[in-house]
Formats: C-alpha cells, structure tokens, sequence
C-alpha cells in the first residue's frame, strides 16, 4: 500500500507548488490533531461551508451532524460530494511591507463523495470515537446514545482517497529592496491552549486526567491510604463535607484567605485550588476519615516548580477534632513520599505566618528546618501584611526525616 496520496486535477497546487504534499501520515496528523473542519456542499444549487466535528479511523473521514441539518438531508440517499478542509494556525507572519504579511500553518483539502452511516453497529463506533478525540477514555465515562439519539445524529463517510496537505513554515520572506527599512518583522506563534474546565453545577467529580491539556502528574493528585487519614483528590462533591468539617474561626486564624460563610463559598474555594492544579502550579488532596468516610479536612501542594523539582506543602485545614491525633502527621508522610519517592523533587517547603506558633512547632517536628522569614510576603484578610516564616527540607535530608516520622507513627 502507498504511503501517498496520488494527486489528482483537482488537488494540484496552481501555485506555491512547495508547500504542497501527500503524504498519508502528513494528513492524518493534521487530520487527528484538530478537532474541528469546515464541509464545503452544494444546497439547492448554492454553496454551503458548514463548520462540523471529525474522527478518522483509518482511511475514513466521519463526520457528525444531525439528521435534520442540511448537510445530512443533502446526504440521503447515495450521498453528497464534498470539499472538507482542515486548518491548523501556527504562527502570523509579519513582514516589513504589508504583502509580505502571511501565516504559517498546516492544512487539509480532502475531496470526494461521502456515503450516511446506516448501520447501526458502525455509527456506534464512529461515536465511540468521536467521544474518545476529546478525550482518551471518554466513551467509557459517559452515556452511549440511546436509540432514538442515534436517529437523531447523522454521520457520513469520507474515503480519504482525493488528499493533499498544505503547509507553511519560517520566517518572513521580504523583498530584498525591503530588508533595510525600519519597521519590525518575525513571526508571533499561536498555538491552541486549553484554559481550566469549568465543572458543571452539580457535579461533584475532580476533572479526569483525560481531558486535553491536563497537567502533568506533579499536579494530579492520587488516593493515599493511611492508618490515620487517607487523601482523596479534592473535587467540587467534597464542598459540603469540607464546609461542615472546618467551619471554625479557629481552623482559619492563620490561613491567608477568609473563612468561607456558606457551602457555596467553600465551593469556590475549591475551584481556586483546581483552578490552579489545570494551570500547573497545584494539586488538592480532601483528607477522610478511613474507618467512617468523614470529610477531616484538605490540604495541597503549592507553587509547583518541575524546573527546580521543588513544591509546597500548604493550605492545610484539619477540623479541630483532628488535632493533636496522628492525621496530619501522617498525611504530611505520605505528601513527602509522593514529592521525593515518586515525583523525584529535590525540595519541598512550607510557608506559615510568623504569628502562627503552633503550625512553626508541627513543621519544625517533620523535620523541616526553619531557612528564613520573607517580611511582608502577603496580605492578611484582614488587611494587615505578614511575614511569612520558610520551611523547606531537601532530597538529602529526606530519608532520616522519613523514618523518624514513620517511627511516630508506629509508636503512636
């Protein structure tokens, strides 16, 4: 089997012939990397450029559409001939003179007749896959279509036979009379970067990891299982356990945002920490009661730094129930061991108010030594700033601190 596309009348370059190829991985790397496509169809004798969702499975372009949209209803029958395009913006180019402005990109042109899916097997796949595109494990973790959905959804078949890809990439391609002239030029990539999802009202799962752009495994919190404490990740479901568990003056003296006055507010004090485990630099954990499933508490790491190997161990609240028991002990044990036995970190660090005496005793116990005081560091919610005492302990100082604190725990 050829690796090429061959070209035809139809997708010969009339110009630029360079940027033109045809080969099948060129095109199914494009194909697969974007998530959208424009479909080109003639409607009662006009032209139609539809925006619609792709998946390709092998030498087949499926789309999806609904049974009672143009492109579906132009598709009963035999089929419809089509012009799909897929474009993928990597970079605007600015050239000295206006006509040398441009834009580097990566694109598809497939062509040809495509055929609506009818059985009902292959339709479930194509949106098996389709669900899948956006997210590796997808399918499995929703609801398949019921009958009367399938009626609903049209999906038509493209051979990928009539293929060319168009690519452009490097600089500025100034006429030379230009180059001396003052105005700047060079290329200001673009690329598509998926923000923080936005959890549906209701809905107590984390985000999965599957999702496009999740963070690395420093920012994917896991389950920890303790004697004393196991540490779920922290979902928007854990806010009214969390809420109740906390919900004292006291827990939050120190903590360097205010107490939170209703389950709503606790919620988005949970958005705030998954807001920044999507960004990179966060990862919660809500500690629970392993004999009774309670909610204790929650704690995370902060200012996660994959460059230095290094991370915090803060925004720690335990309800007052829990103090002086082996819960935090253990908890910080088993954040330790995840930072320097799995992710490899070279250094962890805490950071507590000066005035906060008995967080500066439990740290210190942990075997962390006390490196300095940042004055000023941050504003308290009262207005007032803080100086912020630095704990850190490193990779060499790990593995004594490690059994001493698994001593404490044995022997307690």
């Amino acid at each position: 089997m050829t690796d090429l596309y061959p070209p035809t009348e139809r997708t010969t370059a009339t110009r630029t012939r360079s940027r033109m190829r045809y080969e099948k991985e060129a095109a199914h790397a494009i194909l697969d990397e974007a998530f959208d496509c424009a479909v080109g169809v003639v409607v009662d004798g006009e032209p139609r450029v539809l925006p619609n969702l792709h998946v390709r499975l092998d030498e087949t372009l499926y789309l999806h559409g609904s049974t009672g949209g143009r492109l579906g209803l132009a598709a009963r029958g035999d089929g419809v001939p089509v012009c799909v395009t897929v474009t993928l913006l990597d970079g605007l180019v600015y050239g000295r003179s206006q006509f040398h402005h441009s834009a580097n990109y990566r694109s598809v042109v497939a062509l040809g007749m495509a055929r609506p899916v009818t059985e009902e097997s292959e339709k479930r796949r194509v949106l098996g896959a389709l669900a899948d595109k956006i997210g590796a494990g997808r399918s499995g973790d929703s609801r398949p279509p019921n009958r009367q959905e399938l009626a609903q959804t049209s999906v038509l078949a493209l051979p990928l036979a009539e293929v060319s890809v168009r690519a452009r990439t490097g600089g500025v391609l100034d006429d030379p009379d230009d180059l001396d002239l003052p105005h700047w030029a060079g290329v200001l990539p673009l690329r598509t970067v998926a923000g923080p999802p936005m959890t549906e009202a209701g809905v107590g799962a984390a985000p999965p990891a599957y999702l496009p752009g999740s963070p690395s495994e420093w920012q994917t919190p896991v389950v920890m299982e303790g004697r004393h404490v196991r540490l779920e990740p922290l979902t928007p479901g854990h806010a009214e356990g969390l809420f109740q568990a906390l919900d004292d003056e006291e827990v939050w003296r120190h903590i360097p945002k205010s107490r939170p006055r209703d389950v709503s507010g606790m919620a988005e004090d949970i958005a705030g920490v998954l807001e920044g485990q999507w960004l990179g630099h966060r990862a919660g954990w809500t500690q629970v009661d392993p004999a009774t499933g309670a909610i204790i508490g929650m704690t995370s790491y902060h200012d996660i730094d994959t460059g230095t190997r290094s991370l915090g161990i803060g925004h720690t609240m335990v309800g007052r129930k829990w103090w002086r028991t082996g819960v935090n002990t253990e908890a910080k044990l088993m954040l330790l061991e995840r930072a320097f036995d799995v992710l490899g970190a070279e250094r962890v660090f805490w950071y507590t108010d000066i005035r906060n005496e008995r967080s500066q005793q439990a740290i210190a116990r942990l075997g962390a030594s006390r490196d300095g005081v940042i004055r000023r560091q941050r504003l308290r919610p009262d207005g007032t700033w803080r100086d912020t005492v630095l704990f850190a302990m490193t990779a060499d100082e790990w593995p004594v601190a490690a059994q001493r604190l698994r001593d404490r725990l044995a022997a307690g």
